[in-house]
């Protein structure tokens, strides 16, 4: 009897064992999309008086949670029924960031002056939606869940890769979509503080010392930890995509050479899915637009 519970718990030990290494790889894979996460909160929990920063930003991280109670039951149900489904989800879900990468490089670089119809549609949707709170909280929902979905995938897709059983590949995947959520809001929540904090350090100082001296490095970098999280995140989206795309594609995955350096392939597939997506986007929008000009 006591050799069997000694058993248990040796098969215990070995389950936490696989959960943890499984749980640090799979967030490793995780990281690029965490980072641009972390940026895209960070811009959007910002902006708010000092007052509202705290409960717009808890908003949003609730919000993050429920998406990921929708997101974790129905991908391992699709994994169960038709898993082509998760490789097909990925590919997707690669093509958007690979979009979404290559978008924000092209409006850094080309950023062209709105004319006519668009500063009007912009103007009335920054009066009405932009400044509003909810609104924000909403984009920022929006824009977690499809950054959870991409999350959660890969998660899965790296217990799968290590043929785990389902109790390690629901455990890990549940336990990285907490840490995350965890992770993320917990930073931005320490981001959106820094003025708040440097502010404080020089009233506390009366202007003198190191200490004023501290608080006012804090509070000039937060638009600039801001702007590198928004570079960073950028990069990581485009090196995310392409690393789906190369072990996801077989096609892709055969015809180029190993000698290449992973790191250059993956954000020279991201760059050139990226840009396909931006220009059928582009003919999309154009040929939507002249159809509506023309029933009008």
């Amino acid at each position: 009897m006591a050799s069997g519970f000694f058993a248990i718990l040796d098969d215990i030990a070995a389950l936490m064992d696989d959960i943890a290494v499984t749980s640090k790889l799979a967030t490793q894979k995780t990281a690029g999309i965490l980072g641009d996460d972390l940026a895209v909160n960070a811009e959007k929990a910002t902006g708010f008086l000092s007052s509202r920063e705290l409960p717009v930003l808890w908003a949003i991280t609730k919000g993050s949670f429920i998406n990921k109670l929708i997101i974790l039951p129905i991908i391992f149900l699709l994994n169960w029924l038709f898993p082509i489904a998760i490789k097909i989800a990925l590919i997707l879900g690669g093509i958007y960031l690979a979009y979404e990468g290559v978008e924000k490089i092209i409006e850094f670089f080309f950023h062209r002056d709105k004319k006519g119809h668009e500063v009007i549609e912009e103007s009335s949707l920054k009066e009405e939606d932009e400044h509003s709170e909810k609104a924000k909280i909403s984009s920022a929902i929006k824009t977690d869940f499809i950054l959870s979905l991409e999350i959660v995938i890969i998660a899965l897709g790296t217990v799968i890769e290590k043929e785990h059983p389902l109790v390690t590949q629901i455990i890990v995947v549940s336990l990285v979509a907490i840490l995350a959520t965890i992770g993320v809001y917990g930073i931005v929540a320490l981001i959106v503080r820094m003025d708040d904090a440097g502010f404080f350090l020089m009233k506390k100082s009366k202007n003198k010392g190191f200490l004023s001296k501290f608080g006012e490095i804090l509070v000039k970098a937060l638009p600039i930890v801001i702007k590198i999280l928004g570079v960073v995140g950028t990069i990581a989206l485009i090196l995310v995509s392409g690393g789906i795309f190369l072990h996801n594609i077989d096609y892709i995955h055969h015809i180029i050479p190993h000698t290449i350096p992973s790191t250059i392939i993956e954000f020279g597939l991201g760059i050139i899915f990226g840009l396909v997506a931006v220009l059928l986007m582009t003919i999309f929008k154009k040929i939507s637009s002249k159809l509506k000009s023309t029933k009008a």
